[in-house]
């Protein structure tokens, strides 16, 4: 018996616009519902396929991160009213590249989500590296010496407004449609809950996943206690960005240490270590 697949364009559409919609009507629930699931998703498998055995309180050591996580949401929301008001003066103007280019929808949604893991994601998180000011508000994601799923929470709230601030400037330079956003921003959680999951996958699916896309392992290199490997994979969704410009490595993640040699590896799991570490002048460092 012979089967004939008809690829139908228009039910195609029909499906990816009401995707679109179904994204543009998100609220701050559906939003929390999401990062909820993707953190327990990938507590769950680090529980069980362990890349590194920890002798930590898991619990106590989640404290500190959950804490900054509260704190990240409540950026969101303040930056998610900014947000709002760019999007309604983008399109009331018809300001952006996005107004100067008719592709079709797919396209331009995948473009969309490529130009904000660039900006919003890769390039601000080389200039966290580079930049002296920045990188002492980053120190405190990459003191964590545990890096489990709950590290992907771990921002200072000085760290966390200059990644909005990039989000914001993309979503200026494009003018794109809200939902293209939150598409990024559902897809920005998930792999950022992968990539920081204590979790082993075999290094051939590791490395299959590696080709477009960060993987567990790739982002693990980045959380290496010192350069070069601090200094690498700065992706967030594409490991393309990593690739193109030179900073992908990819090596044995058993031979990674987690933490800064400058930082006090005891005080991993104290927030107010944490608050205070970028304001800390004990603490050298060469950027």
């Amino acid at each position: 018996m012979k089967i004939s697949v008809r690829f139908d364009p228009f039910k195609a559409f029909a499906m990816l616009n009401d995707v679109i919609i179904f994204f543009e009507n998100l609220n701050s629930l559906d939003k929390f519902i999401w990062i909820v699931t993707c953190l327990t998703i990938f507590w769950v498998a680090e529980g069980i396929y362990p890349l590194f055995k920890f002798s930590y309180n898991k619990w106590k050591h989640s404290k500190v991160n959950f804490v900054l996580l509260g704190t990240t949401m409540l950026i969101n929301v303040l930056f998610g009213i900014a947000t709002a008001g760019i999007f309604a003066w983008s399109k009331t103007n018809e300001f952006g590249l996005f107004y100067l280019v008719d592709l079709p929808v797919w396209a331009e949604l995948i473009f969309a989500v490529m130009m904000l893991d660039l900006i919003a994601q890769y390039l601000v998180h080389v200039l966290l590296h580079k930049v002296k000011f920045m990188w002492r508000f980053h120190m405190v994601h990459h003191s964590d010496t545990a890096v489990d799923v709950t590290t992907g929470t771990r921002h200072h709230p000085g760290d966390f407004i200059i990644r909005e601030l990039f989000a914001l400037i993309a979503i200026l330079i494009f003018g794109m449609p809200i939902a293209f956003y939150l598409i990024y921003r559902i897809l920005t959680v998930f792999f950022t809950y992968l990539t920081h999951a204590n979790m082993e996958l075999p290094i051939w699916i590791d490395k299959a996943i590696s080709a477009v896309f960060i993987s567990p392992n790739i982002h693990k290199f980045h959380h290496h206690f010192v350069r070069p490997w601090t200094d690498t994979n700065f992706g967030n969704i594409f490991s393309i960005w990593d690739r193109l410009f030179g900073t992908f490595v990819y090596s044995d993640p058993h031979k990674i240490q987690y933490g800064l040699d400058v930082t006090d590896a005891d005080k991993s799991d104290e927030l107010e270590y944490q608050l205070k570490l970028p304001f800390n002048k004990n603490i050298k460092t060469d950027y």
